[in-house]
């Protein structure tokens, strides 16, 4: 009896390019694609607040998507629709630091800093949740790590990877549950 490994990629790798500071690549399965990197660089050593995208192998956890604009992407990955209320906690003082929270539409009573994942902008209609800083989640050491949409001309990030929309929907039509990226 044979085992067939599953079909897809399941390794991500970005690598900032020589003499820019927020720009970079990121190569999987033969596809070579454009990236925004953090407005201070990469670094093993991130910091909440830095600007830096954090160096390291992470796990591709999730996609979340913008339901109420498009239908589930096309992807093998776990994938939830955002809803109106969903957040991040970027409060490294608070306990739900670097996690998931409800925000209700005018703030109250969540009121430690946060994202709202439900953005005016199309940055986070279609975002993947990576594992950094999470096991263990370490206060001050980052939070709301993401790969998003880019903006146009690949204006740099507050940390995250982010590709353009097309890039992006092409990318997770390919990727397979407990795929990584590898940020150098």
């Amino acid at each position: 009896m044979t085992t067939q490994l599953p079909v897809g990629i399941a390794k991500l790798v970005v690598r900032r390019l020589p003499g820019s500071r927020h720009r970079g690549v990121l190569t999987a399965g033969g596809l070579a694609i454009p990236v925004a990197l953090g407005r201070s660089g990469v670094a093993f050593d991130k910091r909440e607040g830095d600007g830096r995208t954090p160096a390291g192998v992470w796990r591709i956890l999730r996609v979340l998507y913008r339901g109420d604009l498009r239908p589930r992407p096309a992807t093998r990955l776990p994938a939830a629709p955002i809803g109106v209320d969903d957040g991040w906690c970027d409060d490294p003082d608070d306990r739900r630091y670097n996690c998931p929270v409800t925000v209700p539409p005018d703030s109250l009573p969540f009121a430690p800093s946060h994202e709202r994942l439900r953005r005016d902008d199309w940055l986070y209609d279609l975002l993947l949740v990576l594992d950094h800083n999470t096991r263990p989640r370490v206060r001050r050491r980052g939070s709301a790590i993401f790969i998003h949409q880019a903006r146009p001309g690949y204006l740099a990030t507050e940390g995250c990877v982010a590709l353009a929309p097309a890039d992006m929907r092409r990318l997770l039509t390919r990727l397979r549950p407990g795929a990584r990226i590898i940020i150098s």
